[in-house]
């Protein structure tokens, strides 16, 4: 009890606003991608006139590819991750990361005044959306990592920030179009926006290890470690000399009878801490107590993920040729679907409903399914399937506000069902399972994505 006393206190919740950023950077390269969807779409899918009639030349999909090539390496360098953070340190990953992503970011807003034909315009931001986001998992998942050492509450402020990144780049893409810059200026404009945010995001990241508070949590784990590896070193020696008989006692040949003597002694410390290690639940036993979690949030995110943005940002405003109509996508679509995300996370601090053991909890998860029709029967533009039911701009915003507003919900009620449906010891392999889970939903909905467009 003396060491929860004599903690630091976090001053002015300056850890608390350094993991805020850090949530803020690590979904920033999906969200400024995604919410430029038009500026892309405007240098890819160009028009030519055919007999007085605008003939779009070549159609790129570009957001059904942006959110496939999105999503796939966060799966793949998330399985990655799990290898990687026992082998580079911590601060490579974290700072190698951000500067990379800097990088990008800095190449992409170059490349807006870049002239470049059509197609490798496409191929060049496909392999710059799949590096960047290569470099968001390996970040996403050593962040989740490094905040798990900290007291519960800064995983929600650091979840709280991921859910805002979305909110700030349709913020600054409505600034953007706001402006009266010609286009590429505002592009322009906007791309170097979330380099300024990558680079708050490194500052904060370096002023963490000068927080006391901060270094207190993380040296205790650091510490823990240490003194497992050294107790699991030291058994292996015991056992080279045969002195283990069956239990992990952890101490050395030469000290094992001082060991069983002492109680207190630093070897029989160490075999309880092998003992404790040895008792953690294989992956699979986990699993077995999560697995309705782990379904809730893939099914969550590959629903959403199958209309969002791949079909919505296609919807179109039933009032055109006004001023309306350069900010319907940003505002109805995007500025929408982030506020509302944020704020179906948000409610769960307040209101945890149904609880984990309810048998309603996955079914309301499976209803979801149906903002799937609903959303492609909205203005979806162009179309050649399916009829439009749902013409109407307050139409398609009310339908935006309850897909939102569910998805963020149920995504943050499953995340913190799973740890608290497993021993205290096993929290940790849940955590990194639920991830996986998690990043698997996001490239399911985006693989799904490219039929139901078609579809459209």
């Amino acid at each position: 009890m003396k060491e929860r006393r004599d903690a630091p206190q976090d001053r002015g919740c300056m850890v608390g606003i350094v993991f805020f950023i850090l949530g803020l950077g690590t979904l920033l390269p999906w969200n400024f991608f995604m919410t430029a969807s038009l500026y892309f779409q405007g240098r890819l899918n160009t028009t030519e006139w055919s007999n007085g009639t605008a003939v779009v030349r070549k159609e790129y999909y570009f957001n059904n590819w942006m959110t496939l090539l999105s999503q796939l390496p966060l799966l793949l360098f998330t399985l990655l991750n799990s290898f990687l953070y026992q082998r580079i340190s911590e601060a490579i990953r974290i700072g190698g990361s951000l500067v990379f992503i800097l990088l990008l970011f800095i190449f992409t807003a170059v490349l807006v005044k870049v002239p470049m034909e059509e197609d490798c315009f496409f191929s060049v931001t496909m392999a710059t959306i799949w590096f960047i986001n290569s470099f968001g998992a390996v970040l996403q998942g050593s962040l989740f990592g490094l905040v798990g050492l900290l007291p519960q509450k800064y995983s929600a402020i650091f979840m709280s920030g991921q859910g805002l990144a979305g909110t700030f780049a349709a913020i600054a893409m409505l600034i953007a179009i706001g402006s009266e810059a010609d286009s590429e200026t505002a592009a322009l404009g906007y791309f170097v926006t979330p380099c300024v945010g990558t680079l708050l995001t490194l500052f904060s990241y370096m002023l963490l290890p000068r927080l006391d508070f901060a270094q207190y949590h993380l040296n205790k784990s650091s510490k823990y470690e240490a003194e497992t590896t050294d107790g699991l070193l030291k058994e292996s020696g015991t056992v080279e000399n045969g002195k283990l008989n069956g239990h992990a006692n952890g101490s050395t040949a030469c000290g094992a009878d001082e060991a069983e003597s002492d109680p207190s002694s630093d070897a029989t410390k160490h075999s309880f801490l092998s003992q404790e290690q040895s008792e953690k639940a294989s992956v699979m036993e986990v699993f077995k107590k999560i697995w309705v979690m782990a379904f809730c949030v893939t099914f969550v995110f590959t629903v959403t993920l199958s209309v969002f943005p791949a079909v919505t940002a296609d919807v179109r405003t039933t009032f055109p040729n006004n001023k309306w109509e350069r900010f319907f996508i940003s505002v109805c679509c995007f500025l929408i679907f982030n506020i509302n995300d944020w704020l179906g996370r948000t409610i769960t601090t307040w209101l945890q409903w149904p609880s984990k053991e309810s048998r309603l909890f996955p079914a309301l998860v499976v209803s979801r399914i149906v903002f799937v029709p609903l959303l492609m029967l909205c203005n979806v533009q162009s179309r050649s399937n399916l009829p439009v039911y749902f013409p109407h701009d307050a139409a398609f915003t009310v339908i935006m506000v309850l897909f939102s507003l569910s998805s963020g919900y149920f995504v943050c009620l499953s995340m913190s069902y799973a740890p608290q449906m497993v021993e205290s010891k096993d929290a940790e392999t849940a955590g990194a399972l639920m991830t996986f889970f998690l990043a698997l939903g996001l490239s399911i909905g985006a693989a799904i994505s490219f039929p139901l467009r078609a579809w459209v």
